[in-house]
């Protein structure tokens, strides 16, 4: 089987496809000699791709930024306009909400890349993976504090109320904590950011077999995915331990009283606070569990595990499916909190939204997402 790594001008990719319908080549045959440098040889050992797939990521990658740039965008005009929300545990919503919507801001050159180049140049991977490792690194160590700081508010109501300082604080030390995960693959001194899967994306080199590369993936891996993921699954399920405690306590003295209840203007169809918050809980868990764990398992087969396992395709479905969750992040930390939905149904009428002033009592605020 004999390939053609390099033609003299790429052509569209639709032009191409039509042109060379039924030829056999390799996936980096429309790759010049100085981009052929820069991606992993584990690549180019595939046949190309059949157009109509990447036509059907680029629609993906369309619903993707315009679902997470309404829904990040408006978070970010919500909660910097509105000044009932302007708190110091909002702060890292904010964040959040601005890591989510810098992971989509992307979108556009991987589109255009797609469809008139047929690869991503080295200066648009560059970019490409520098956005992601930001939006990447930055929701992950934001939802840990986002974990941390709900469970002081819930567990330490009074000793843990988070501070404008220590909020600002926390949050500058997320950006410092990406520094050096950003720096040293964009210098190349540490790994470096190549084009993986369809070579339309970007992502840090999980697959060149030196000993370099799996310090940095087995590096990288442990201080981005597992160290934040701990603080996550830890708090959350602590805040669950508290607030069934809380409860149980709250029943077993309204037994002793001969009451049904110890609570005041309690909603009689609303659900306990118990379930609630362990729904809360689980959902953020399993986002980010759901989101991350697959891509972060392709970069350590990449580096330690059967290579062939990763065909264009596979790596193709965890690297897109993990942008999902910039989609989803302002829905559950966001749209599901009362007084942003207040704000938004004021400021946006056309919504249809209708919400009720929040009634606030001593479980409920524990159930309430960061006021």
């Amino acid at each position: 089987m004999n390939f053609n790594l390099t033609v003299s001008r790429p052509l569209p990719l639709i032009l191409n496809f039509a042109e060379n319908e039924g030829e056999i080549r390799s996936l980096g045959w429309m790759l010049p000699p100085e981009e052929l440098v820069n991606v992993p040889e584990h690549w180019l050992s595939y046949e190309d791709i059949n157009p109509y797939y990447h036509i059907g990521l680029v629609f993906i990658w369309i619903f993707l930024m315009v679902f997470s740039l309404i829904g990040n965008g408006l978070v970010l005009w919500i909660f910097c306009l509105a000044k009932p929300l302007r708190t110091p545990s909002n702060i890292f919503v904010v964040n959040l909400a601005f890591c989510d919507f810098l992971s989509l801001t992307k979108a556009p050159t991987f589109i255009y890349d797609t469809l008139f180049v047929g690869y991503m140049e080295h200066t648009s991977c560059q970019f490409f993976a520098v956005l992601g490792a930001i939006s990447g690194i930055g929701a992950s160590t934001t939802n840990a504090i986002i974990a941390y700081d709900r469970y002081n508010t819930i567990a330490r109501p009074f000793d843990g109320r988070m501070s404008y300082g220590k909020a600002i604080f926390l949050v500058f030390c997320t950006w410092c904590y990406m520094v050096p995960w950003i720096y040293f693959p964009l210098t190349g001194k540490w790994s470096r950011y190549v084009p993986e899967g369809y070579l339309t994306t970007c992502t840090f080199d999980y697959l060149t077999p030196t000993d370099e590369i799996k310090k940095f993936v087995a590096t990288i891996f442990f201080f981005c995915y597992c160290v934040p993921m701990t603080f996550i699954v830890y708090y959350y399920s602590q805040i669950v331990t508290h607030v069934f405690r809380h409860e149980k306590a709250l029943r077993d003295q309204a037994k002793k009283m001969n009451v049904d209840s110890l609570r005041s203007n309690q909603d009689a169809n609303a659900q306990s606070a118990e379930v609630r918050i362990a729904k809360a809980a689980i959902t953020i868990c399993f986002l980010f569990v759901a989101a991350w764990t697959p891509y972060a398992t392709v970069a350590l087969i990449g580096a330690f595990g059967d290579r062939s396992l990763l065909t264009p395709g596979v790596t193709m479905i965890p690297a897109t499916f993990c942008k999902s969750v910039a989609c989803f992040d302002p829905y559950v930390y966001a749209i599901s909190h009362p007084k942003y939905r207040m704000e938004l149904a004021k400021r946006i009428p056309c919504l249809g939204i209708k919400e009720a002033p929040p009634v606030v009592s001593e479980t409920q605020s524990a159930t309430t997402t960061t006021a």
